[in-house]
Protein backbone atom coordinates (compact mmCIF):
# COMPACT_ATOMS: atom_id res chain seq x y z
CA UNK A 1 0.00 0.00 0.00
CA UNK A 2 1.39 3.62 -1.18
CA UNK A 3 0.39 6.07 1.78
CA UNK A 4 -0.29 9.29 1.14
CA UNK A 5 1.08 12.10 2.77
CA UNK A 6 -1.17 14.73 3.93
CA UNK A 7 0.71 18.45 4.37
CA UNK A 8 -0.48 20.72 7.13
CA UNK A 9 0.63 24.18 7.06
CA UNK A 10 0.96 26.11 10.05
CA UNK A 11 1.92 29.65 10.99
CA UNK A 12 1.75 31.93 14.01
CA UNK A 13 -1.76 32.20 15.65
CA UNK A 14 -3.10 29.48 13.92
CA UNK A 15 -6.57 28.38 14.82
CA UNK A 16 -6.23 24.83 16.92
CA UNK A 17 -8.82 23.03 15.77
CA UNK A 18 -8.38 24.30 12.21
CA UNK A 19 -5.39 21.95 11.57
CA UNK A 20 -5.36 19.25 14.81
CA UNK A 21 -9.13 18.38 13.61
CA UNK A 22 -7.92 16.72 10.50
CA UNK A 23 -4.35 15.90 12.06
CA UNK A 24 -6.30 13.54 14.11
CA UNK A 25 -8.67 12.42 11.24
CA UNK A 26 -5.70 11.74 9.37
CA UNK A 27 -3.57 9.91 11.79
CA UNK A 28 -5.91 7.74 13.09
CA UNK A 29 -7.52 6.25 10.27
CA UNK A 30 -6.86 2.90 9.37
CA UNK A 31 -7.95 0.49 6.84
CA UNK A 32 -10.05 -2.96 7.61
CA UNK A 33 -6.19 -4.48 7.44
CA UNK A 34 -5.06 -2.41 10.13
CA UNK A 35 -2.97 -0.61 7.78
CA UNK A 36 -2.53 3.28 7.65
CA UNK A 37 -3.51 4.77 4.94
CA UNK A 38 -2.11 8.27 5.31
CA UNK A 39 1.57 9.81 7.01
CA UNK A 40 0.07 13.32 8.74
CA UNK A 41 2.89 15.90 8.70
CA UNK A 42 3.39 19.75 10.01
CA UNK A 43 5.00 22.53 7.96
CA UNK A 44 6.17 25.83 8.45
CA UNK A 45 7.52 28.18 6.46
CA UNK A 46 10.92 28.32 8.72
CA UNK A 47 10.20 24.94 10.81
CA UNK A 48 10.32 26.43 13.86
CA UNK A 49 7.93 26.67 17.06
CA UNK A 50 5.06 28.55 16.18
CA UNK A 51 2.62 29.95 18.63
CA UNK A 52 -1.28 29.07 17.45
CA UNK A 53 -4.05 30.88 18.67
CA UNK A 54 -4.03 31.51 22.91
CA UNK A 55 -0.60 30.26 23.15
CA UNK A 56 -0.22 27.05 22.23
CA UNK A 57 2.89 25.95 21.35
CA UNK A 58 3.52 23.70 18.52
CA UNK A 59 7.33 22.59 16.23
CA UNK A 60 6.32 21.18 13.26
CA UNK A 61 7.67 18.87 11.48
CA UNK A 62 9.50 20.52 8.22
CA UNK A 63 10.01 23.70 6.79
CA UNK A 64 9.17 24.74 3.05
CA UNK A 65 12.68 23.74 2.23
CA UNK A 66 12.80 20.33 3.26
CA UNK A 67 9.26 18.45 3.55
CA UNK A 68 8.43 15.63 1.63
CA UNK A 69 6.17 15.55 -1.32
CA UNK A 70 2.57 16.56 -0.21
CA UNK A 71 -0.46 14.72 -1.40
CA UNK A 72 -3.48 16.11 0.51
CA UNK A 73 -2.59 20.04 1.43
CA UNK A 74 -4.50 21.11 4.61
CA UNK A 75 -4.52 24.67 4.82
CA UNK A 76 -5.74 25.87 8.07
CA UNK A 77 -7.22 29.64 9.20
CA UNK A 78 -7.49 32.21 12.47
CA UNK A 79 -6.57 35.27 13.21
CA UNK A 80 -3.01 34.77 11.80
CA UNK A 81 -4.28 33.81 7.93
CA UNK A 82 -6.33 36.42 7.27
CA UNK A 83 -4.49 39.56 8.82
CA UNK A 84 -0.71 37.75 8.73
CA UNK A 85 0.12 35.55 6.73
CA UNK A 86 -2.12 36.75 3.80
CA UNK A 87 0.76 39.57 3.55
CA UNK A 88 3.53 37.07 3.17
CA UNK A 89 4.15 36.42 -0.41
CA UNK A 90 6.54 33.16 0.38
CA UNK A 91 3.10 31.35 1.98
CA UNK A 92 1.19 32.15 -1.00
CA UNK A 93 3.53 31.13 -3.63
CA UNK A 94 4.51 27.73 -1.51
CA UNK A 95 0.33 27.36 -1.17
CA UNK A 96 0.31 27.94 -5.40
CA UNK A 97 3.40 25.58 -5.94
CA UNK A 98 1.98 22.80 -3.35
CA UNK A 99 -1.45 23.29 -4.91
CA UNK A 100 0.02 22.49 -8.54
CA UNK A 101 1.29 19.24 -7.48
CA UNK A 102 -1.02 17.75 -4.82
CA UNK A 103 -3.75 15.62 -5.26
CA UNK A 104 -6.24 17.62 -3.14
CA UNK A 105 -6.10 20.96 -1.56
CA UNK A 106 -8.38 21.73 1.31
CA UNK A 107 -9.10 24.70 3.52
CA UNK A 108 -10.01 25.07 6.98
CA UNK A 109 -12.12 28.57 8.20
CA UNK A 110 -10.63 31.40 6.90
CA UNK A 111 -7.85 29.32 5.02
CA UNK A 112 -9.90 30.20 2.48
CA UNK A 113 -8.64 33.43 1.95
CA UNK A 114 -5.36 32.03 1.72
CA UNK A 115 -6.52 30.44 -1.20
CA UNK A 116 -8.68 32.92 -2.59
CA UNK A 117 -5.25 35.07 -2.34
CA UNK A 118 -2.83 32.50 -4.49
CA UNK A 119 -5.78 32.48 -7.26
CA UNK A 120 -7.15 28.96 -6.15
CA UNK A 121 -10.33 29.92 -5.92
CA UNK A 122 -11.38 31.96 -9.19
CA UNK A 123 -14.71 30.61 -10.39
CA UNK A 124 -14.87 27.76 -7.87
CA UNK A 125 -17.95 27.19 -4.81
CA UNK A 126 -16.53 27.71 -1.58
CA UNK A 127 -17.10 28.28 2.00
CA UNK A 128 -15.72 29.31 5.32
CA UNK A 129 -16.53 30.27 8.44
CA UNK A 130 -20.09 31.94 8.73
CA UNK A 131 -18.58 35.32 10.54
CA UNK A 132 -15.95 36.02 7.41
CA UNK A 133 -18.19 34.69 4.22
CA UNK A 134 -19.02 38.16 3.19
CA UNK A 135 -15.91 39.33 3.52
CA UNK A 136 -14.20 36.83 1.35
CA UNK A 137 -17.67 37.39 -1.10
CA UNK A 138 -16.39 41.43 -1.06
CA UNK A 139 -12.64 41.06 -1.40
CA UNK A 140 -12.80 38.23 -3.94
CA UNK A 141 -15.36 38.55 -6.31
CA UNK A 142 -14.13 36.03 -8.55
CA UNK A 143 -15.10 33.45 -5.78
CA UNK A 144 -18.98 32.20 -5.69
CA UNK A 145 -19.52 31.36 -2.28
CA UNK A 146 -21.22 29.00 -0.34
CA UNK A 147 -23.33 29.87 2.84
CA UNK A 148 -24.95 27.41 5.23
CA UNK A 149 -22.77 24.63 4.43
CA UNK A 150 -20.35 22.73 6.76
CA UNK A 151 -18.05 21.76 3.49
CA UNK A 152 -17.99 22.38 -0.33
CA UNK A 153 -16.26 20.00 -2.27
CA UNK A 154 -15.25 21.01 -6.28
CA UNK A 155 -13.33 17.89 -6.73
CA UNK A 156 -9.41 18.24 -6.21
CA UNK A 157 -10.55 21.21 -4.07
CA UNK A 158 -12.43 21.99 -0.84
CA UNK A 159 -12.81 24.54 1.35
CA UNK A 160 -14.49 23.61 4.62
CA UNK A 161 -16.73 26.42 7.12
CA UNK A 162 -15.14 27.29 10.63
CA UNK A 163 -13.06 25.45 13.29
CA UNK A 164 -14.60 22.07 13.72
CA UNK A 165 -16.16 21.77 10.12
CA UNK A 166 -12.53 20.56 9.13
CA UNK A 167 -13.35 17.55 10.90
CA UNK A 168 -15.94 17.01 8.96
CA UNK A 169 -14.39 17.83 5.73
CA UNK A 170 -11.62 15.38 6.70
CA UNK A 171 -14.11 12.42 6.93
CA UNK A 172 -15.63 13.25 3.34
CA UNK A 173 -12.24 13.32 2.33
CA UNK A 174 -11.60 10.06 3.22
CA UNK A 175 -14.68 8.52 2.22
CA UNK A 176 -13.89 9.63 -1.28
CA UNK A 177 -10.54 8.10 -1.18
CA UNK A 178 -11.49 5.16 0.63
CA UNK A 179 -15.42 4.48 1.47
CA UNK A 180 -17.89 5.49 3.76
CA UNK A 181 -16.88 2.06 5.96
CA UNK A 182 -13.90 3.97 7.30
CA UNK A 183 -14.83 7.49 7.17
CA UNK A 184 -17.64 6.04 9.13
CA UNK A 185 -15.39 3.78 11.54
CA UNK A 186 -12.84 6.36 11.68
CA UNK A 187 -15.86 9.29 13.08
CA UNK A 188 -16.71 6.45 15.32
CA UNK A 189 -13.50 5.94 17.13
CA UNK A 190 -13.51 9.88 17.56
CA UNK A 191 -16.56 9.88 19.01
CA UNK A 192 -17.60 12.43 16.68
CA UNK A 193 -21.39 12.37 16.33
CA UNK A 194 -21.66 12.19 12.44
CA UNK A 195 -22.64 9.86 9.61
CA UNK A 196 -21.36 10.17 6.01
CA UNK A 197 -23.81 9.44 3.58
Amino acid sequence: MTQRTVGILLFNEVEVLDFAGPFEVFSITALSDSQKPFVVTTISQTGEMISARNGLKVTPDYSFENHPPIDILIVPGGYGAEEIEIHNPAVIQWIQEQTSKAEFTASVCTGAFLLAKAGILDGKEVTTHWMDIDLLEKEYPSVLVVRDVKFVDQGSLITSAGISAGIHMSLHLISRIYGKDIANQTAKRMEYDITIE
